[in-house]
Formats: structure tokens, C-alpha cells, sequence
């Protein structure tokens, strides 16, 4: 795939020799449709791309050393590799972005959109903030996972339809900004 962000990823090795697979996170096309009654599907293809930073974090408390043995190296940039953030990344990133459609979604400022509230294991909802940012790539829909961290409370973000992004993305007309 011929993008302009990492489209597969190495997997890491920690100090203790362990393999962690990113390959989960390989860039991927999903298919969303739009249904409105009485109206005729749109279907909207877009190339996904995820960020390291789904999977690294710097913790100020950890020492150089330890920041050192979990360095994770990509094409622009290194940082530690993040146990949490690849477990949440593993088991809940891509069912996220290929639900979209479906997903509340929020401006997060500086051009991006974000989704922040799923369905825990126990039924319930906790808040995982994905922000990414959409646009055209060679004439070709993008979305591009900027990160993908668990936080504690809804963060603040006026709501936006996926689907709005999507069709003004695509008719080249600018892309939906929050309300003041």
C-alpha cells in the first residue's frame, strides 16, 4: 500500500525477549455504508493507518534506562513501547474504526475528530479517546489513528456524523468544523 504513513508495522521486542505482533495494525481499507430510507446507499472506502503512538508512551517516571530497553522505532520517530496502550490497541482499535459509522463521534480540535465512549467488557461504557484525522491521499480516502489511549472522563468535543465527514470528504467540500 502506497501511503504517507507507516503501512506495516515490525514487531517490538522487549528486554526480556518476548515478540509483541503489530500487524493488527497494518494499514487496511474499510468499507463503511451510509443507508438513509428512500435514498440509495453511499459507500465510502476509505485506507486506514494508525499512528505508534496506539501502541508507545513516555511515563515520566520511568528512568532513561528503562525508556531505552522499550524503545520502539518507527520510520520519523521513537518512543517506549506501552503495555496498556497495545493491549486496549489489540483487542479494541480496528472493531472501532470499522464501526465508526455507527460510533459517537467528536471534534477533538486542531482538525481532528475523535471517538471517546465503548461498551466495556462488563456491559458497561468506559472512554477511550482515538482521535484521527481524514482527507484525501492520491485521489483516495483516508483516515489516519493519531492515537488511542483510555482516559478517565468524556473529553469535550461537539458531536459530528461520521457519515457528514465522509460525504464532504468526498465531494471535496471542507470538511465539518464544531459549532460556536
Amino acid at each position: 500500500m502506497n501511503i504517507d504513513e507507516v503501512a506495516q508495522w515490525h514487531p517490538f521486542k522487549d528486554p526480556d525477549g518476548n515478540i509483541w505482533d503489530l500487524s493488527f495494525l497494518d494499514a487496511h481499507e474499510v468499507t463503511y455504508t451510509h443507508s438513509s430510507p428512500g435514498k440509495q446507499d453511499i459507500v465510502y472506502k476509505f485506507i486506514v493507518s494508525y499512528s505508534f503512538h496506539c501502541f508507545c508512551k513516555d511515563y515520566p517516571e520511568q528512568t532513561a534506562e528503562e525508556q531505552l530497553a522499550l524503545m520502539y522505532h518507527a520510520d520519523k520517530d521513537a518512543r517506549p513501547f506501552c503495555k496498556i496502550r497495545y493491549a486496549l490497541a489489540r483487542e479494541k482499535l480496528r472493531a472501532i474504526i470499522e464501526g465508526l459509522g455507527n460510533a459517537k463521534v467528536i471534534h477533538a480540535g486542531h482538525g481532528s475528530y475523535a471517538v471517546v465512549e465503548i461498551a466495556a467488557n462488563d456491559g458497561e461504557s468506559e472512554f477511550y479517546f482515538v482521535p484521527f484525522k481524514a482527507y484525501r491521499e492520491r485521489k483516495k480516502l483516508r483516515l489516519h489513528v493519531t492515537s488511542a489511549y483510555p482516559v478517565n472522563e468524556r473529553p469535550p468535543g461537539k458531536p459530528v456524523s461520521f457519515f457528514k465527514i465522509a460525504h464532504n470528504l468526498l465531494r471535496g467540500k471542507p470538511l465539518p468544523k464544531p459549532q460556536m
